[in-house]
């Protein structure tokens, strides 16, 4: 499993995290997040950020709404503001994310499109690529502006260019593929739009799920 990985004894992370290293414990957090382990992730994360640590508020607030089903935007968003007047980049992706869905207290999208510019200035941060792809989704659904395929060409790709060919548009047509409560409703047409440019892009993973979409899958 992959909470017996993380937490093996040569884990780069595990040594410093348990005896007390603020920064280890969220490297430690996230690298479970990223391997599914989200009940491990949020107590690393939690000792974390009881130390002050502001990307571990992030990972925090991104826990309570990485599950569509269960996601709890109220509690997420307090921890994403700290982590934000803390400093924290994925905490400004984060809150973005929070302030243009409709489960949240109360929208704003300009709040939120400027966090993510903001974000997106530093791209030696994975938040930029983060933050790039999430306004290109914003321009591609017109959620909070008006829709512009342009803007959202320019952003995708400015994102791809720092992570990886087309991979962008690919989490763009994934999202319309599947939709998102409170923010990106279904429309399979935008589906295969963005997955078609993403395999021109050089996508392999693009181009097999517009493929299969195109054949009913």
């Amino acid at each position: 499993m992959s909470t017996a990985w993380a937490e093996m004894p040569d884990n780069p992370y595990l040594k410093h995290a348990q005896a007390g290293d603020s920064r280890a414990q969220f490297y430690l957090a996230d690298t479970l997040f990223s391997a599914g382990e989200y009940q491990q992730a949020e107590s690393w994360a939690a000792k974390s950020a009881a130390q002050g640590d502001a990307d571990a508020l992030a990972l925090l607030a991104q826990l309570k709404i990485h599950n569509p089903a269960t996601a709890d935007f109220k509690q997420a968003q307090p921890l994403a503001e700290q982590a934000v007047q803390r400093g924290s980049l994925a905490g400004k992706v984060t809150l973005a994310r929070i302030l243009v869905n409709t489960q949240a207290a109360k929208t704003d999208y300009p709040a939120a499109i400027k966090l993510l510019e903001s974000a997106s200035q530093d791209i030696e941060s994975d938040s930029a690529v983060d933050a790039q792809m999430f306004l290109g989704l914003l321009y591609a659904s017109g959620v909070g502006v008006p829709q512009d395929d342009e803007k959202a060409t320019f952003w995708f790709k400015r994102s791809s260019v720092i992570s990886r060919s087309g991979y962008a548009e690919y989490w763009a047509g994934m999202l319309f593929l599947n939709g998102e409560k409170g923010f990106i409703a279904v429309n399979k047409q935008r589906a295969l739009q963005w997955l078609n440019l993403s395999c021109t892009e050089g996508n392999d993973t693009g181009c097999e799920v517009f493929e299969q979409i195109s054949n009913g899958g």
